[in-house]
C-alpha cells in the first residue's frame, strides 16, 4: 500500500478511569485538523489492540505514527512496529500525545499533558534515532521477546509500578502514588533469591529489586538515557524500614544511587539465571514467570520526534 510518507497514523488508547475519555479525543483532533494535517486514526478497544494496530499501520507503510496514551500504550506501539513486516523499520517516526495514567517516557523529554504543544512538536517533526531494551525468554513452546523503552523490573519494583500506576487514579500525583505503594508494601520488605550475570560479574543473593532502565526506570536508573547504546542496572537489597523510607524520598529526588543499599552497574546484556517467585515487568507491562531472562539494548532501533 502506498501511504504519503507525511501522513500520520494516530492511535488513540483512551486513558484509563475517566468519563471524559471522548470529550478530550474531541479535542485533540479538531486541534490536529486545525493544523491541516493529514492523519488516519483508529481508537484502541482493551489490553493488547495498540499492539495490533501499531503493527497494522507500520505493515501499511505509514512512516509516522502518532500515540495518544501512557506508558503501556508506547511500549504496546513499540512492540507491534518493531514485529511488523515494514522495511526500515528503525525510520518510522514516533509522536507521544500523553494521555495515560504513567507518562514517565514522556516525561524524560519534557512532553507534557499539554496536547497542543505535543502536537505542534511533532508537526515540527524534529527527529532522534533512540535505543529499545529487549527481554527474551522461552516459554515452554517457543522463544518470545519483548521490547521495552523505560525498564524492566524483577520483583519488588514490578509490583511498586502496579501499585503506584493503579493509585494514580485516585491522586493523580506521581510523588503521592509512590508514598501510597510504600505504604501499602511497607511491612513486606520481601526478598527473591535471585541469580544475575552482568558484565563479568555473577551476582547472587537475596534482592529485593532489581530494575533495567534504558531510561529513568521510574527513578529507579536515574542516570540512564536512551541514546547511549548502553543499558543501567540498579540492583537493590534489603534496607530496613528507616532506610525504606529514606530510599522512597531519594528516588523522588533522583538520588536512589546513593543509597548504601543499591549497588549500580552498566552494561549491554544482563542475564536472568534465576528469580525464584518474583514478579517481572516491562514498562509496566507484566510479563510471563519464564526464567532464565536475557536483557540486551538495540541501539538506534526507532525513531522518536521530540520537543523543539
Amino acid at each position: 500500500m502506498n501511504i504519503d510518507p507525511n501522513k500520520w497514523g494516530v492511535i488513540y488508547n483512551p486513558k484509563a478511569g475517566t468519563r471524559k475519555a471522548q470529550k478530550r479525543w474531541k479535542e485533540i483532533k479538531e486541534y490536529i485538523e486545525s493544523k491541516n494535517v493529514d492523519f488516519d486514526y483508529v481508537q484502541s478497544e482493551g489490553f493488547g489492540t495498540v499492539e495490533v494496530l501499531a503493527r497494522s499501520y507500520a505493515s501499511e507503510g505509514y512512516r509516522t505514527i502518532v500515540v495518544v496514551g501512557g506508558d503501556g500504550a508506547l511500549n504496546d506501539a513499540i512492540n507491534g512496529i518493531l514485529t511488523s513486516t515494514a522495511e526500515n523499520v528503525s525510520d518510522i517516526a514516533i509522536g507521544i500525545i500523553p494521555n495515560g495514567i504513567g507518562n514517565d517516557f514522556a516525561r524524560f523529554w519534557n512532553i507534557n499533558l499539554d496536547y497542543k504543544e505535543a502536537v505542534d512538536w511533532i508537526i515540527n517533526n524534529r527527529r532522534k534515532k533512540i535505543d529499545v531494551g529487549y527481554c527474551s525468554y522461552f516459554d515452554a513452546h517457543k522463544h518470545e521477546r519483548r521490547y521495552f523503552l523505560n525498564a524492566l523490573n524483577i520483583g519488588l519494583g514490578a509490583r511498586i509500578v502496579k501499585i503506584s500506576d493503579q493509585t494514580k487514579r485516585f491522586w493523580g500525583i506521581k510523588s503521592i502514588s509512590f508514598l501510597a505503594a510504600l505504604f501499602l508494601i511497607f511491612f513486606e520488605r520481601k526478598l527473591y533469591r535471585m541469580h544475575l550475570k552482568i558484565n563479568d560479574e555473577h551476582v547472587r543473593g537475596r534482592i529485593m529489586t532489581v530494575c533495567i532502565g534504558n531510561a529513568n526506570g521510574y527513578g529507579q536508573t536515574p542516570n540512564a538515557v536512551p541514546y547511549n547504546g548502553w543499558l543501567d542496572v540498579s540492583v537493590i537489597y534489603r534496607p530496613e524500614p528507616l532506610q525504606l523510607i529514606s530510599g522512597l524520598w531519594m528516588l523522588l529526588q533522583g538520588r536512589i544511587l546513593n543509597h548504601k543499599v543499591v549497588k549500580p552497574y552498566r552494561t549491554k546484556m544482563v542475564r536472568v539465571y534465576k528469580a525464584r517467585n518474583a514478579s517481572a515487568d516491562v514498562d509496566g507491562r507484566i510479563l510471563p514467570n519464564h526464567y532464565p531472562l536475557e536483557v540486551g539494548i538495540l541501539s538506534e532501533a526507532i525513531t522518536l520526534i521530540i520537543p523543539n
